[in-house]
């Protein structure tokens, strides 16, 4: 079956603003940057893509694309993931393929072997999707929609459910099929703590290198900052 997989990628400055409180606004771009990069490296390699796609109004994300080899399709309007999405989808179909991965720039430990294995077990049956959950398990972190067009992306809390019922409700068989790699995104401190444990490990040294070296340069930014003066007088 050929398959295209559609990245779609915001802004980086208007990215990830639940990180706001730890992270300044140079350094989150940066970091949606570093993950982005990982990302799109990453389904680079996966043999069982026929083609992939970054949707995004962003000029530094285009190029970094384009360096790549990949096609970019303009997301004029900035109406939000789904809509991004939906503008993939809509190339995806005109361009006759016969499925659609659907993966956020978010998901830095993505492991190029681990997605083949997953693309090449999916069902070749027509029409099917498959959800891949994030690692709360009520979320959705990736798509197989095949054909293309056969339900809306509805992407956000509580996703994996809308999901399914989206499915039942269009006829299309669904199936839920985590993916280690793919369960973590980054959206809360509390999730880029997780990912700074996950980088630690033996299994992930090899991941991620461009969100690994942004994590570096964010924490000797850290320890260089001077110390913020106590508001407390001595006692």
């Amino acid at each position: 079956m050929r398959t295209i997989a559609i990245l779609p990628i915001k802004s980086f400055g208007a990215a990830k603003q639940r990180l706001a409180g730890q992270l300044g606004t140079g350094a989150r771009q940066a970091l949606v940057q570093a993950m982005f990069q990982d990302v799109l490296a990453a389904l680079r390699r996966v043999e069982s893509l026929d083609a992939v796609v970054v949707v995004t109004a962003n000029t530094t994300a285009a190029r970094a694309a384009h360096g790549e080899g990949v096609a970019v399709l303009e997301d004029a309007d900035e109406a939000g993931h789904n809509e991004a999405a939906e503008v993939g989808i809509a190339h995806a179909t005109e361009q006759g393929f016969d499925r659609v991965l659907l993966v956020p720039g978010d998901t830095p430990l993505l492991d190029a072997d681990e997605l083949e294995a997953f693309l090449r077990g999916a069902p070749t049956d027509s029409p099917t999707l498959v959800v891949v959950p994030d690692r709360h398990g009520g979320g959705t972190n990736a798509l197989l929609i095949a054909p293309p067009a056969a339900i809306a992306p509805s992407f956000g809390t509580g996703s994996l459910a809308r999901h399914e019922q989206l499915a039942e409700a269009a006829g299309v068989a669904c199936r839920v099929e985590p993916v280690p790699s793919l369960a973590i995104d980054i959206d809360t401190p509390e999730d880029l703590d997780e990912l700074a444990a996950l980088l630690g490990e033996p299994a992930n040294r090899a991941r991620a290198r461009m969100t690994r070296g942004a994590l570096r340069q964010l924490e000797r930014s850290l320890a260089s900052a001077p110390p913020v003066a106590s508001s407390t007088p001595d006692r």
